[in-house]
This record gives C-alpha cells, structure tokens and sequence, in this order.
C-alpha cells in the first residue's frame, strides 16, 4: 500500500480530514498521510477568516453525497 493507505483484507480505506480552524502545530509532530515533506493547511488559514466545522458541516456532507451519488446513514450511537 502506498503511505496513508489502510490496506487489510482485500480492502484499501483512507481516512479524511477537514481541517476548519485546526491548531496546525499538532501536525509539527507526524507526518499526515505518511507523505513527507508535504504540508497541512485548514480552511481558515487559506481564507483568512474563521470557519468553523458548524460553518462547514452540512455543506460538505451534501456535497459528499452529490459526489459520490450516495445516501448518508447517522447511528444514535458513536460507538
């Protein structure tokens, strides 16, 4: 698998992140993806202004479905 990638029983996933108003000098400590040398930004840096993930959340989410041309399923329960 290449780096970032989770590969197990036949089956490759990959984490997404969407970094809204993230404190970016968490990522000083790993390496995100397994991609070195790459950098990590958040939607308020690259557009000067806050954005939260309330902000944000709902579009994505449909967006998501557009893209993806699926339906979206949410458990009562997080675990």
């Amino acid at each position: 698998c290449p780096p970032g990638v989770h590969c197990g029983n036949h089956i490759t996933s990959h984490g997404l992140a969407l970094n809204c108003c993230t404190d970016l000098t968490w990522f000083d400590h790993i390496v995100p993806c397994g991609l070195e040398g790459k950098g990590v930004t958040s939607l308020s840096q690259e557009l000067g202004r806050l954005v939260t993930v309330d902000h944000v959340l709902q579009p994505f989410l449909d967006s998501f479905q557009e893209v993806f041309d699926s339906s979206l399923v949410f458990s009562e329960d997080p675990g």
